[in-house]
C-alpha cells in the first residue's frame, strides 16, 4: 500500500528525522554498561554554611582502596572496586554489578579548610566533610535607610 503512496518530499523526511533524534534522545543512557575496567560511582554535593559535604556512594570496596585529595578546590576521589574471584564450574546468568578503577573529580565554588577535611566510609557510602575558609562563610550586611 505504501507503493502506491505519493512522495510528499522533504517534510516528511525532516519529520521522520525528527522521531529518529526523539527516540535517541529519549533513552536512558545510564542503563548501559561503562567501559571495562571503568565506572563512574554516585555523587551527591550539598552545602551548608559551614561546609561542603560529598556523599559518594562505593559498596563493595574495601577502604584502603580508596583516595581523596584537595588539591586548591579540586576534591578528587579515586579508588577500584576489585571482582571476586570466579569459580571454575560457575555460569552467569546476568552480571550488573561494576568493577574496576573510578575516578571523580569535582571542583568547589569556594575555598575550604584543608586541614580540616574529613572522610569517613560505613555501609558502602564515603562522606567527605570540607569546611569552608571563614572567608568563604561569608558575612551578612545589615541595610540601613538612609
Amino acid at each position: 500500500m505504501r507503493s502506491l503512496m505519493p512522495w510528499s518530499g522533504p517534510v516528511n523526511l525532516r519529520q521522520g528525522m525528527d522521531r529518529l533524534f526523539d527516540r535517541f534522545f529519549e533513552r536512558d543512557w545510564s542503563e548501559l554498561p561503562a567501559v571495562a575496567g571503568q565506572w563512574v560511582p554516585s555523587l551527591d554535593l550539598s552545602e551548608t554554611k559551614e561546609a561542603f559535604v560529598a556523599e559518594v556512594e562505593i559498596p563493595g570496596i574495601d577502604p584502603k582502596d580508596i583516595q581523596v585529595t584537595l588539591q586548591e578546590n579540586l576534591l578528587t576521589i579515586k579508588g577500584e572496586k576489585k571482582q571476586e574471584k570466579e569459580e571454575k564450574d560457575e555460569r552467569h546468568h546476568r552480571v550488573e554489578r561494576s568493577y574496576g578503577m573510578f575516578t571523580r573529580s569535582i571542583r568547589l565554588p569556594v575555598a575550604v579548610d584543608g586541614a580540616k577535611v574529613e572522610a569517613k566510609f560505613k555501609n558502602g557510602l564515603l562522606t567527605v566533610t570540607l569546611p569552608k575558609t571563614p572567608g568563604a562563610k561569608g558575612t551578612t550586611v545589615p541595610v540601613t535607610a538612609g
